[in-house]
């Protein structure tokens, strides 16, 4: 089969899911353009700060997406075949995932900014609010364990991995000149882009010139070394004002991640034209994973960002909102960035099907695989290989980079919510309090079931996956009860968030039970914090949908009566 055939499929797909779904949404929702929106309200040029909406949603893009949706479906694929990875990729991303985002960003701008959570207090109670809240936070830490540790893997890569890292540095210089350079000047978005978008390219080109390798140290082996310099970076990033780094970091991640998918998918076209890009991967492996865990649900885990995410909803009630200048935009930035990241995703898994089994055995890592995918589209353009492969690379850790600081920084809000904490002072305990247990986790030994050491990543992407879709089945259950009680139509996101739960629950049911099998031969502690964490998890989703199910029933009641 012709790979061009399944992108456009899945493109006409996601085209179609934007213009008729997310304009009957934005319909449901009522977005208008005279409402006030809280980023010219509560403007504090801070974290308040209105922006141009193709500037928002770079920054949004790059925010959400990171190496979910790259790692996922490459993983899922390896796993489960590329046909069911590719339909969740598709129909997940149209009618849960876009629906996930974009009520999160409509309902966060309709209660001033506010974070997700203080939606859901509004429409439950005090109790529900403080549970989702720890909810997200212990979440987060998640997402911060395994996208910091995925970086550091891509940093020491023997080959490339110091060219990459050198590279990655002085793209971030480059984001703080920029946002500086905005502040003072502020010239317009497309001078901006014109001028800085250059420098990116020659970041990749000057990488491998001055790669950058770490001092031998005694006591840390370099991954674990480059785990705490990004976890210093996190907490810097996390208590600097958006202008400074976020926002044109965001932005220049944004347009780094679309021009490489869109780049890729030229490639792919061009190949296709020249001689046909045949997939080679099966469309279909099997119904049990490696580490023996079923398709159904481990599949729509591990997938994550690519067709849904919790995280998202985070990022849209917690920095997105604050910026967003008009209502309608929420359409653009909410759901069609929500699509535009299944797109990203669906680049991800054609690298996977350009190759055979066993040539996905031998290149291993996920991100190998991505680079190696985007270098062989890209040559077909006329790119040196060895400069697109830098060029991915780069491309995948700066979209962990935006994952990242924005992670902390939600980290900060949600403490310093549930802490009472205030000022710059509060502001670094809190992120230093987020970032301790990431600390915890980086700095332990995993292995898998046969007794081989492996990166902490690949041992929390299951356990992340599953927290994560969990997050966005609270959401969803959270946003329908908001709708309910504001007599609006819910159905659109209950009966998602009823099949998320399902499957989010029953992941991390598998999860447990294999820490579980472990403490009982006493290979594991019962005290493992990796497990702990998942458990406490648990527990809150279960109280949150006891919450939501009295506020259901109370309502239906009252209703009834009433009438």
């Amino acid at each position: 089969m012709n790979l061009l055939v399944i992108l456009f499929l899945g493109i006409a797909l996601l085209f179609l899911g934007y213009f008729f779904y997310g304009s009957f949404l934005s319909r449901l929702l009522g977005l208008k353009n005279e409402t006030k929106t809280p980023a010219f309200e509560f403007s504090d040029d801070l974290d308040f700060v209105p922006a141009n909406k193709y500037y928002l949603l770079g920054q949004h893009l790059s925010a959400i997406a990171a190496a979910g949706p790259i790692v996922g479906p490459i993983l899922a694929g390896m796993w489960f075949g590329w046909a069911p990875t590719i339909a969740w990729i598709i129909f997940g991303g149209i009618f849960i995932g876009g629906v996930h985002d974009m009520v999160s960003l409509a309902a966060s701008l309709r209660h001033q900014g506010k974070s997700i959570a203080e939606v859901i207090k509004s429409s439950l109670n005090r109790r529900a609010y403080v549970l989702f809240l720890l909810f997200i936070w212990f979440s987060l830490i998640y997402i911060i364990t395994a996208f910091t540790d995925i970086t550091a893997s891509t940093f020491v890569e023997a080959q490339r991995g110091p060219a990459v890292a050198s590279s990655s540095m002085m793209y971030l210089v480059l984001a703080l000149a920029m946002g500086i350079s905005v502040r003072i000047f502020k010239p317009a978005l497309s001078l901006a882009t014109l001028v800085f978008i250059p420098f990116v390219f020659l970041c990749i080109f000057l990488g491998p010139v001055f790669p950058l390798r770490l001092p031998p140290n005694s006591w840390l082996d370099p991954r674990t070394s480059w785990d705490m310099i990004l976890l210093v970076y996190c907490f810097i990033a996390s208590i600097i004002p958006v202008w400074l780094l976020l926002q044109p970091r965001g932005y220049l991640g944004g347009f780094f991640l679309s021009a490489t998918a869109l780049a890729a998918f030229i490639g792919i076209i061009v190949t296709s034209f020249s001689h046909k890009l045949l997939v080679c991967f099966p469309a279909f492996i099997g119904w049990v994973n490696p580490a023996g865990m079923p398709l159904f649900p481990i599949l729509f885990t591990t997938v994550a960002c690519g067709a849904c995410s919790g995280f998202h909803s985070i990022v849209c009630s917690g920095t997105t909102s604050k910026q967003v200048s008009r209502e309608p935009e929420v359409k653009l930035i909410g759901y069609g960035g929500m699509l535009l990241e299944s797109f990203v995703a669906l680049i991800a898994l054609s690298t996977l099907l350009i190759i055979s089994s066993g040539q996905a055995q031998k290149l291993n890592d996920p991100n190998q695989i991505y680079a190696n995918g985007i270098a062989v589209f890209l040559k077909n353009l006329g790119i040196n290989k060895e400069f697109a492969l830098n060029f991915a690379l780069l491309a995948f850790a700066t979209f962990v980079y935006d994952t990242l600081d924005v992670a902390t920084r939600l980290g900060r809000y949600i403490f310093q919510e549930i802490s009472g904490l205030k000022g710059k002072a509060g502001a670094s305990f809190a992120t230093l309090l987020t970032l301790f247990l990431p600390l915890v986790f980086l700095t332990r030994k995993f292995v898998d079931p046969q007794g081989n050491v492996i990166p902490a990543w690949k041992a929390f992407w299951t356990v992340f996956g599953s927290s994560n879709q969990l997050m966005a089945a609270m959401t969803l259950l959270g946003l329908s009860v908001w709708l309910f009680r504001q007599k609006s139509r819910f159905l659109f996101a209950f009966l998602p968030a009823v099949f998320m739960t399902l499957v989010a629950v029953l992941s991390l049911l598998y999860v447990l039970n294999g820490w579980w099998s472990q403490v009982l031969t006493g290979s594991k502690s019962i005290l493992d914090p990796m497990a702990m964490t998942g458990l406490i998890l648990l527990v809150l989703a279960f109280l949150l949908i006891a919450e939501s199910l009295k506020i259901f029933v109370k309502n239906r009641f009252g209703r009834a009566k009433t009438a």
